[in-house]
Protein backbone atom coordinates (compact mmCIF):
# COMPACT_ATOMS: atom_id res chain seq x y z
CA UNK A 1 0.00 0.00 0.00
CA UNK A 2 1.81 3.33 -0.92
CA UNK A 3 2.74 5.65 2.03
CA UNK A 4 -0.20 8.42 1.11
CA UNK A 5 -2.77 5.63 1.33
CA UNK A 6 -1.54 4.94 4.63
CA UNK A 7 -1.91 8.67 5.97
CA UNK A 8 -5.49 8.57 5.38
CA UNK A 9 -5.91 6.18 7.82
CA UNK A 10 -3.21 7.64 10.09
CA UNK A 11 -6.09 9.18 12.48
CA UNK A 12 -8.87 7.05 12.22
CA UNK A 13 -9.48 3.51 14.02
CA UNK A 14 -7.25 0.50 13.48
CA UNK A 15 -8.41 -2.48 11.46
CA UNK A 16 -8.44 -5.85 12.75
CA UNK A 17 -8.83 -8.92 10.69
CA UNK A 18 -11.12 -11.88 11.83
CA UNK A 19 -12.51 -14.60 10.79
CA UNK A 20 -16.15 -15.80 11.26
CA UNK A 21 -17.04 -19.71 10.69
CA UNK A 22 -20.16 -20.09 8.01
CA UNK A 23 -21.49 -23.35 6.92
CA UNK A 24 -18.28 -25.33 8.41
CA UNK A 25 -15.76 -22.54 6.13
CA UNK A 26 -14.08 -19.77 7.06
CA UNK A 27 -15.30 -16.27 6.06
CA UNK A 28 -13.00 -13.29 6.64
CA UNK A 29 -13.71 -9.79 7.39
CA UNK A 30 -11.72 -6.57 8.12
CA UNK A 31 -13.54 -4.41 11.20
CA UNK A 32 -13.34 -1.15 12.25
CA UNK A 33 -14.25 1.60 13.84
CA UNK A 34 -17.18 2.38 16.57
CA UNK A 35 -21.06 3.00 17.06
CA UNK A 36 -23.79 0.89 15.42
CA UNK A 37 -23.34 -2.13 12.79
CA UNK A 38 -22.67 -1.23 9.42
CA UNK A 39 -21.78 -4.42 7.21
CA UNK A 40 -19.92 -3.77 4.13
CA UNK A 41 -20.76 -6.28 0.59
CA UNK A 42 -18.27 -6.08 -1.74
CA UNK A 43 -18.79 -6.09 -5.64
CA UNK A 44 -18.07 -9.37 -8.27
CA UNK A 45 -14.53 -9.05 -8.44
CA UNK A 46 -14.24 -7.13 -5.19
CA UNK A 47 -12.75 -8.20 -1.62
CA UNK A 48 -13.15 -6.25 1.75
CA UNK A 49 -10.08 -4.94 0.84
CA UNK A 50 -11.44 -3.07 -2.11
CA UNK A 51 -13.11 -0.54 0.35
CA UNK A 52 -9.73 -0.08 2.14
CA UNK A 53 -9.89 4.13 1.14
CA UNK A 54 -13.40 4.48 2.87
CA UNK A 55 -12.60 2.57 5.63
CA UNK A 56 -11.03 5.40 8.24
CA UNK A 57 -14.21 8.04 7.14
CA UNK A 58 -17.18 4.80 7.39
CA UNK A 59 -14.90 3.70 10.76
CA UNK A 60 -16.04 7.28 12.41
CA UNK A 61 -19.41 6.74 12.79
CA UNK A 62 -20.01 3.10 12.35
CA UNK A 63 -18.17 -0.02 13.65
CA UNK A 64 -17.71 -1.64 10.34
CA UNK A 65 -17.71 -5.25 9.20
CA UNK A 66 -16.32 -5.75 5.79
CA UNK A 67 -16.73 -8.95 4.67
CA UNK A 68 -15.38 -11.32 1.98
CA UNK A 69 -17.81 -13.65 0.32
CA UNK A 70 -17.03 -17.31 0.29
CA UNK A 71 -15.06 -17.38 -2.85
CA UNK A 72 -13.15 -14.73 -3.03
CA UNK A 73 -10.87 -12.27 -1.21
CA UNK A 74 -9.18 -13.79 1.76
CA UNK A 75 -12.40 -16.35 2.52
CA UNK A 76 -12.03 -20.22 1.44
CA UNK A 77 -12.73 -21.11 -1.88
CA UNK A 78 -15.23 -23.69 -1.81
CA UNK A 79 -15.50 -26.55 -4.79
CA UNK A 80 -19.79 -26.88 -5.84
CA UNK A 81 -20.25 -24.08 -3.82
CA UNK A 82 -23.93 -22.48 -4.34
CA UNK A 83 -23.28 -19.16 -5.90
CA UNK A 84 -26.84 -18.46 -6.35
CA UNK A 85 -27.69 -14.68 -5.18
CA UNK A 86 -30.46 -16.62 -2.83
CA UNK A 87 -27.48 -19.02 -1.39
CA UNK A 88 -24.92 -15.69 -0.95
CA UNK A 89 -27.87 -13.60 1.22
CA UNK A 90 -28.01 -16.63 3.70
CA UNK A 91 -24.94 -17.11 4.08
CA UNK A 92 -23.69 -13.17 4.84
CA UNK A 93 -26.97 -13.73 7.45
CA UNK A 94 -25.38 -16.17 8.92
CA UNK A 95 -21.70 -14.75 8.81
CA UNK A 96 -23.79 -11.76 10.80
CA UNK A 97 -25.47 -14.24 13.27
CA UNK A 98 -22.28 -16.10 14.11
CA UNK A 99 -20.19 -12.86 14.40
CA UNK A 100 -23.02 -11.63 16.89
CA UNK A 101 -24.06 -8.78 14.95
CA UNK A 102 -28.14 -8.40 15.90
CA UNK A 103 -29.07 -6.03 12.99
CA UNK A 104 -26.97 -4.21 11.03
CA UNK A 105 -27.33 -1.52 8.66
CA UNK A 106 -26.07 -2.66 4.95
CA UNK A 107 -23.44 -1.01 1.94
CA UNK A 108 -23.50 -3.19 -1.07
CA UNK A 109 -22.10 -2.55 -3.76
CA UNK A 110 -22.45 -3.37 -7.64
CA UNK A 111 -23.35 -7.46 -7.19
CA UNK A 112 -22.81 -6.60 -3.55
CA UNK A 113 -25.80 -4.36 -3.80
CA UNK A 114 -28.10 -7.01 -4.90
CA UNK A 115 -26.97 -9.57 -2.59
CA UNK A 116 -27.89 -6.72 0.10
CA UNK A 117 -31.31 -6.53 -1.15
CA UNK A 118 -31.76 -9.98 -0.63
CA UNK A 119 -30.71 -10.71 2.24
CA UNK A 120 -32.72 -7.94 3.80
CA UNK A 121 -35.92 -9.53 1.65
CA UNK A 122 -35.29 -12.79 3.29
CA UNK A 123 -33.51 -11.82 6.63
CA UNK A 124 -35.86 -8.42 7.32
CA UNK A 125 -35.07 -8.55 11.15
CA UNK A 126 -31.45 -8.63 10.67
CA UNK A 127 -31.57 -5.49 8.64
CA UNK A 128 -32.03 -1.96 9.98
CA UNK A 129 -31.32 -0.08 6.05
CA UNK A 130 -29.88 -0.20 2.68
CA UNK A 131 -27.15 1.75 1.36
CA UNK A 132 -26.65 0.68 -2.28
CA UNK A 133 -24.16 1.73 -4.49
CA UNK A 134 -24.76 1.48 -8.04
CA UNK A 135 -26.13 -2.28 -7.22
CA UNK A 136 -26.83 -4.74 -9.67
CA UNK A 137 -30.65 -4.99 -10.92
CA UNK A 138 -33.44 -6.45 -13.10
CA UNK A 139 -33.71 -2.89 -15.30
CA UNK A 140 -29.90 -2.27 -15.49
CA UNK A 141 -29.08 -4.42 -19.34
CA UNK A 142 -26.36 -2.19 -20.03
CA UNK A 143 -23.62 -4.97 -19.20
CA UNK A 144 -26.07 -8.27 -20.40
CA UNK A 145 -23.68 -8.92 -23.32
CA UNK A 146 -20.74 -9.46 -21.42
CA UNK A 147 -22.68 -11.80 -18.67
CA UNK A 148 -24.05 -13.71 -22.14
CA UNK A 149 -19.89 -13.51 -23.42
CA UNK A 150 -18.88 -15.00 -19.88
CA UNK A 151 -21.48 -17.25 -19.46
CA UNK A 152 -20.32 -19.13 -23.01
CA UNK A 153 -17.21 -21.69 -23.60
CA UNK A 154 -15.52 -19.06 -25.34
CA UNK A 155 -16.30 -16.60 -22.13
CA UNK A 156 -15.41 -19.37 -19.48
CA UNK A 157 -11.99 -19.49 -21.66
CA UNK A 158 -10.88 -16.37 -21.97
CA UNK A 159 -12.00 -15.32 -17.84
CA UNK A 160 -9.26 -18.44 -16.96
CA UNK A 161 -6.59 -15.90 -18.83
CA UNK A 162 -7.81 -12.54 -17.33
CA UNK A 163 -5.30 -12.58 -14.15
CA UNK A 164 -2.45 -13.18 -16.73
CA UNK A 165 -2.99 -10.46 -19.34
CA UNK A 166 0.15 -7.99 -19.52
CA UNK A 167 -0.86 -5.32 -17.13
CA UNK A 168 -1.64 -2.85 -19.59
CA UNK A 169 -4.93 -5.00 -21.01
CA UNK A 170 -5.51 -4.96 -17.35
CA UNK A 171 -5.44 -1.46 -16.69
CA UNK A 172 -7.76 -0.75 -19.75
CA UNK A 173 -10.05 -2.97 -18.07
CA UNK A 174 -9.79 -1.65 -14.91
CA UNK A 175 -10.18 1.80 -16.41
CA UNK A 176 -13.40 1.42 -17.34
CA UNK A 177 -14.70 0.77 -14.07
CA UNK A 178 -13.73 4.88 -13.64
CA UNK A 179 -14.51 8.29 -14.09
CA UNK A 180 -10.73 9.04 -14.75
CA UNK A 181 -8.55 6.68 -15.06
CA UNK A 182 -5.92 9.19 -13.52
CA UNK A 183 -6.71 8.19 -10.50
CA UNK A 184 -6.06 3.86 -11.05
CA UNK A 185 -3.64 2.76 -8.49
CA UNK A 186 -1.20 -0.32 -9.05
CA UNK A 187 -2.02 -1.34 -5.70
CA UNK A 188 -5.65 -1.22 -6.79
CA UNK A 189 -4.97 -3.49 -9.64
CA UNK A 190 -2.61 -6.09 -8.03
CA UNK A 191 -5.33 -6.56 -5.72
CA UNK A 192 -7.80 -7.96 -7.97
CA UNK A 193 -5.42 -9.71 -9.40
CA UNK A 194 -4.17 -11.43 -6.97
CA UNK A 195 -7.90 -12.40 -5.81
CA UNK A 196 -8.61 -13.41 -9.35
CA UNK A 197 -5.01 -16.14 -9.23
CA UNK A 198 -5.82 -17.69 -5.64
CA UNK A 199 -7.27 -21.14 -7.52
CA UNK A 200 -10.86 -21.79 -7.73
CA UNK A 201 -11.74 -17.94 -7.79
CA UNK A 202 -12.41 -17.65 -11.29
CA UNK A 203 -14.35 -20.77 -11.42
CA UNK A 204 -16.93 -18.84 -8.67
CA UNK A 205 -17.42 -15.43 -10.37
CA UNK A 206 -18.36 -18.01 -13.50
CA UNK A 207 -21.02 -19.61 -11.43
CA UNK A 208 -22.49 -16.42 -10.60
CA UNK A 209 -22.32 -15.04 -13.93
CA UNK A 210 -23.81 -18.30 -15.28
CA UNK A 211 -26.57 -17.80 -12.64
CA UNK A 212 -27.00 -13.96 -13.43
CA UNK A 213 -30.36 -13.68 -15.40
CA UNK A 214 -32.39 -16.23 -12.77
CA UNK A 215 -30.76 -14.33 -9.86
CA UNK A 216 -32.01 -11.01 -11.25
CA UNK A 217 -35.96 -12.68 -11.39
CA UNK A 218 -35.55 -13.82 -8.27
CA UNK A 219 -34.41 -10.46 -7.19
CA UNK A 220 -37.21 -8.64 -9.10
CA UNK A 221 -39.80 -10.90 -7.39
CA UNK A 222 -38.28 -9.91 -3.98
CA UNK A 223 -38.76 -5.97 -4.22
CA UNK A 224 -41.79 -6.13 -3.17
CA UNK A 225 -40.94 -6.74 0.39
CA UNK A 226 -38.11 -4.43 0.34
CA UNK A 227 -40.80 -1.08 0.29
CA UNK A 228 -40.76 -0.43 3.79
CA UNK A 229 -36.77 0.08 4.61
CA UNK A 230 -34.81 3.01 4.32
CA UNK A 231 -32.71 3.28 1.64
CA UNK A 232 -30.05 5.33 0.19
CA UNK A 233 -28.86 4.81 -3.64
CA UNK A 234 -25.77 6.02 -4.33
CA UNK A 235 -24.68 6.72 -7.96
CA UNK A 236 -21.74 7.71 -9.83
CA UNK A 237 -22.22 10.12 -13.17
CA UNK A 238 -19.50 7.88 -14.99
CA UNK A 239 -20.79 4.88 -14.19
CA UNK A 240 -20.77 2.44 -17.10
CA UNK A 241 -21.04 -1.15 -15.06
CA UNK A 242 -24.90 -0.30 -14.10
CA UNK A 243 -26.98 2.51 -15.43
CA UNK A 244 -28.39 5.52 -13.75
CA UNK A 245 -31.90 5.20 -15.05
CA UNK A 246 -32.08 1.99 -13.71
CA UNK A 247 -31.38 3.10 -10.38
CA UNK A 248 -34.15 5.84 -10.92
CA UNK A 249 -36.71 2.88 -11.34
CA UNK A 250 -35.45 0.86 -9.07
CA UNK A 251 -36.01 3.86 -6.74
CA UNK A 252 -39.33 3.63 -7.25
CA UNK A 253 -39.74 0.68 -5.81
CA UNK A 254 -39.35 2.08 -2.18
CA UNK A 255 -41.03 4.15 -0.24
CA UNK A 256 -38.66 5.34 1.87
CA UNK A 257 -35.48 6.01 -0.84
CA UNK A 258 -33.41 8.90 -1.73
CA UNK A 259 -30.79 9.38 -4.36
CA UNK A 260 -27.52 10.63 -3.96
CA UNK A 261 -25.05 11.43 -7.31
CA UNK A 262 -21.31 11.67 -6.68
CA UNK A 263 -20.20 13.55 -10.04
CA UNK A 264 -17.38 12.68 -11.88
CA UNK A 265 -16.88 9.36 -10.75
CA UNK A 266 -17.44 5.74 -11.94
CA UNK A 267 -18.45 2.18 -10.77
CA UNK A 268 -15.87 2.19 -7.87
CA UNK A 269 -16.45 5.72 -5.86
CA UNK A 270 -15.20 4.48 -2.78
CA UNK A 271 -11.58 4.01 -3.73
CA UNK A 272 -12.22 6.69 -6.64
CA UNK A 273 -13.54 9.75 -4.19
CA UNK A 274 -13.26 8.00 -0.95
CA UNK A 275 -14.27 11.28 1.03
CA UNK A 276 -17.49 11.98 -1.26
CA UNK A 277 -18.73 8.48 -0.70
CA UNK A 278 -17.96 8.26 2.97
CA UNK A 279 -19.45 11.35 3.70
CA UNK A 280 -22.73 10.64 1.44
CA UNK A 281 -23.34 6.97 3.37
CA UNK A 282 -22.91 8.86 6.79
CA UNK A 283 -25.08 11.28 5.88
CA UNK A 284 -27.62 8.78 5.48
CA UNK A 285 -26.58 7.00 8.47
CA UNK A 286 -27.34 10.53 10.45
CA UNK A 287 -31.30 11.02 9.17
CA UNK A 288 -31.98 7.29 10.76
CA UNK A 289 -32.78 5.77 14.20
CA UNK A 290 -30.00 3.47 14.47
CA UNK A 291 -30.75 2.42 18.01
CA UNK A 292 -33.91 0.50 15.90
CA UNK A 293 -34.08 -2.75 14.95
CA UNK A 294 -36.20 -1.98 12.34
CA UNK A 295 -36.06 -0.16 9.71
CA UNK A 296 -36.15 3.31 10.81
CA UNK A 297 -38.13 6.42 10.36
CA UNK A 298 -39.53 8.10 7.37
CA UNK A 299 -37.14 10.29 4.93
CA UNK A 300 -37.49 12.51 3.04
CA UNK A 301 -37.29 10.88 -0.91
CA UNK A 302 -34.72 13.64 -2.75
CA UNK A 303 -35.70 15.25 -5.45
CA UNK A 304 -35.48 14.59 -9.44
Amino acid sequence: MALANWMLLADGPQLEEKSVVVDGRQMRCLTTGHGSSLVLLHGLLGSADAWYLSLSRLGQESTIYAVDALGIGRSERVPGLDASLIAQADRYAEFMTNAGIGCADLLGTSHGGAVAMMLAARHPKLVRSLVLHAPANPFSTVSDHLVHFYRSTLGHWFAQQVPYLPEKLQELALGRMYGDTKLIRREVLDRYMHSLRVPGTVQHVLKILDGWFEDMRELESALESLQDFPVLLLWGTRDRAVTFQSGRLLEKRFNRAEMVVIPGVGHLPYEESPAAFAEAVNGFLRKINRGETRPGPQLVRAGN
